[in-house]
């Protein structure tokens, strides 16, 4: 059986293989407890592999002291070495309060931190972050997030740093399992947090599911709205010089900035119906 004209899987970086196009990769270091694997898949486009590693398991509720542990920089080098075996292009920190809590600075830090481990680029959710809102000329915005008000706050001064004025938040103060959080309770907090003129909004955290919400709150509230896991993907495959997929979103599809109205989801969808 001749399957030659199917393709085949993408090859190997060193050429193995004979798929359609060669493989790059992404190499992921996500916390202990990062729960939505699957959600940074889908704005991944096919000739592209993630690599995910998770930070070591530390008996610590989601705060600001359980941010800063899964952030040592001797953490960080632990998991950008396990992963220089699969050779990726990139290592992309997916992970909102692990890299605003130590500032600007902190962020910095952390990626010249993994670019010495790994000896490649590197970029982390809370700097993608602010590169989307310079792509987006966003000056102000609404928050929603799933922490506690003092890590909420943390997250406020990060942005305000970077000259960023904050209109609006919303927050659940949860320390823990935020990956059960239904879609519903996403869009609820939306809406409350979007108050005022705010020029976008961000929902923040990387174990916080978003990725059908985006489009539908977009269209409701007539700004762009942009995810931790989503900003992450945008950033690290914007400097692998490609794109990521994500239909109806504003800061991956610029036809979408113009903000039209998207198909709705089916009355079956989870957390939105």
């Amino acid at each position: 059986m001749d399957v030659s004209f199917l393709g085949g899987p993408p090859s190997l970086p060193e050429g193995r293989g004979r798929g359609p196009h060669p493989q790059r990769g992404v190499g992921v270091v996500a916390p202990f407890d990062f729960a939505l694997d699957r959600e940074l898949w889908r704005w991944v486009p096919d000739e592209v592999s993630l690599h995910l590693t998770r930070t070591p398991f530390v008996p610590v509720e989601v705060s600001l002291d359980l941010a800063r542990l899964v952030s040592e920089h001797e953490t960080l080098g632990d998991a950008v070495r396990a992963l220089n075996a699969v050779q990726p292009e990139i290592v992309a920190y997916a992970c909102t309060s692990g890299s605003f809590v130590g500032g600007i600075a902190g962020e910095r830090a952390m990626c010249e931190a993994m670019t010495r481990a790994g000896e490649l680029p590197s970029v982390t959710t809370s700097g993608a972050l602010l590169e989307a809102l310079e792509e987006l000329n966003v000056r102000r915005i609404a928050l929603v997030t799933p922490y506690t008000v003092s890590v909420t706050q943390s997250l406020e001064e990060y942005v305000a740093e970077a000259g960023i004025t904050v209109t609006g938040r919303a927050y659940m103060g949860l320390t823990r399992h935020i990956w059960k959080v239904p879609y519903r309770d996403v869009v609820d907090m939306a809406r409350d947090a979007v108050r005022g003129t705010a020029d976008a909004l961000f929902i923040s955290c990387t174990n916080l599911p978003t990725y059908d919400v985006i489009p539908q709150l977009e269209a409701e509230l007539r700004i762009p709205v942009i995810s931790a896991n989503q900003v992450t993907m945008w950033a690290a495959l914007r400097h692998l010089g490609t794109r990521a997929v994500g239909p109806y979103q504003a800061l991956i599809d610029e036809s979408a900035r113009a903000r039209p109205v998207p198909p709705a989801l089916p009355e079956e969808q989870e957390g939105w119906a």
